[in-house]
């Protein structure tokens, strides 16, 4: 028992003066961090990576476009991001009613039901 209250007061200890050091501590890390935020050179480089990112990003949608082709997923994906330039898949479906027309083929033992 002795043990244990030795051990919970140095953690309250502990706990009391961390937070102290660290609120002052936080405090310098984020000012610093703004400095360095504002500072024209760090900007100049966050500009051309962003520069950078986006034409990555247009590159990967090219090339994704290029790859899927007329397929339904280049389809979803093409209107996710917003590009028409691709042309939509082709889908092809039987007749419009449930029962198929005579001149309408069938394979054999099919009752004409969709599994």
């Amino acid at each position: 028992m002795r043990n244990k209250l030795l051990f919970l007061t140095g953690v309250g200890i502990g706990y009391v003066l961390g937070t102290k050091a660290g609120r002052e501590r936080y405090e310098q890390i984020r000012r610093t961090a703004a400095k360095v935020k504002e500072n024209p050179t760090v900007q100049e480089a966050a500009g051309a990576i962003q520069a950078q990112a986006g034409g990555l990003v247009t590159s990967a949608k090219d090339i994704a476009n290029d790859k899927l082709g007329n397929t339904a997923i280049g389809a979803k994906v093409n209107s996710l991001l917003g590009s028409s330039s691709s042309p939509s898949p082709t889908v092809t479906a039987g007749p419009a009613t449930g029962t198929p027309s005579a001149s309408t083929p069938r394979p054999a033992g099919s009752n004409g039901a969709i599994s």
